[in-house]
């Protein structure tokens, strides 16, 4: 069933995600709010007119704050694209700081969208809830940040389940692109940690990838299309870690020969980390050594084809997103404008 989509509120809709979805909207004809902590966002001219703004943060105000601001603006349909994800490493123990942001937020946020008379709700999640789903709970066992991102999930669903507030969950898997005014996550996750070292040591597992664009349009298809309580994986390529980091290395213009890092090593290289963060009273959301052999030994794939189909893209005019290639290249060109080198992308 196609629901109409004409006036849309998108909680983050200054962040990368948030970006992109707001633009996709736009094109559909879609009037879009967000609220914004930088209230300097007016002056930068890459952010679009047409998005009314307001100003304040989210996780600081009450249910009835939030309400307030969303009441009697007639939304049919709200976004929520906030929250830490992995990379953030907390005071210990990790959980409290990640139930607290992703749980107990978005569900104090999101009731009160409900309260509002909104009756749409995409929500922002991890491609991790569904492979601890095909796992049996093996990841949320070990790994504090994917526990709270599979209660976040639930916590949301069941806040639907009277069908008065429709939730749809989409699973994020890696996605790359750029946006104006941010710098891409991935110079400080891949690339400055390898370009001053001989070769690129790193586990032989993979993971499904996407272009930023494909993640809006998923968010704005499941807007339309999409069924209450379901989860939605968008992905438009399943690639292997090395290939994928060998040409963001050799895009970044600091071309690195990859060597497979046996999960044996990776897991003893983990338990050091855990031990030197303990000592210093932190935590983080993957558990160090477990991470190794759970997820970056693994090929974490996806079907490509299979969101598109269930959210009815052709319907909608959507292609899935441009390539996950030109996506790394994108990135690498905006952290590294001069070193940046045009490459063509390996045949995978």
């Amino acid at each position: 069933m196609k629901h109409t989509v004409k006036k849309v509120f998108i909680a983050g809709g200054t962040g990368f995600l948030g970006y992109y979805s707001a633009l996709q909207f736009l094109e559909k004809g879609v009037s879009v709010s967000t609220i914004a902590l930088d209230e300097n966002i007016n002056e930068n001219e890459w952010f679009p007119p047409e998005i009314s703004k307001s100003f304040g943060d989210l996780f600081s105000m009450s249910e009835d704050e939030v309400f307030e601001l969303l009441q009697g603006k007639n939304y049919d349909t709200f976004v929520y694209a906030l929250g830490p994800d992995e990379r953030i490493t907390p005071k210990a123990p990790s959980y409290d700081f990640f139930h607290e942001k992703l749980v107990v937020q978005c569900l104090k946020i999101c009731k009160a969208a409900k309260r509002a008379g909104i009756r749409r709700c995409v929500i922002m999640n991890s491609y991790f809830t569904y492979f601890d789903r095909i796992k049996n709970g093996k990841l949320s066992k070990y790994h504090p940040y994917i526990k709270c991102r599979t209660e976040q999930a639930k916590a949301i669903i069941d806040l639907g389940i009277d069908h008065e507030f429709d939730v749809m969950i989409i699973e994020l898997p890696y996605i790359f692109g750029e946006m104006p005014g941010r710098m891409p996550i991935w110079k400080d996750v891949f690339v400055e940690r390898f370009k001053e070292l001989p070769a690129i040591f790193f586990p032989g597992g993979g993971t499904t990838a996407i272009h930023v664009t494909g993640v809006a349009q998923c968010i704005v298809a499941a807007a339309y299309n999409g069924e209450n309580g379901k989860y939605y994986l968008p992905a438009s390529a399943n690639i292997k870690y090395r290939e994928m980091i060998v040409y963001m290395m050799a895009s970044a213009g600091f071309p690195k020969k990859f060597v497979k890092m046996p999960a044996f090593l990776g897991y003893l290289a983990g338990l050091s980390m855990v031990s030197k963060q303990k000592k210093q009273g932190i935590q983080s959301g993957l558990h160090m050594a477990k991470i190794m052999t759970d997820i970056l030994s693994k090929d974490f794939f996806a079907d490509c084809e299979k969101v598109k189909n269930e959210l009815k893209y052709n319907e909608l005019g959507f292609d899935g997103g441009e390539s996950v290639w030109s996506g790394i290249q994108e990135a690498m060109k905006r952290s590294y404008p001069e070193t940046f080198v045009d490459i063509q992308p390996p045949k995978v």
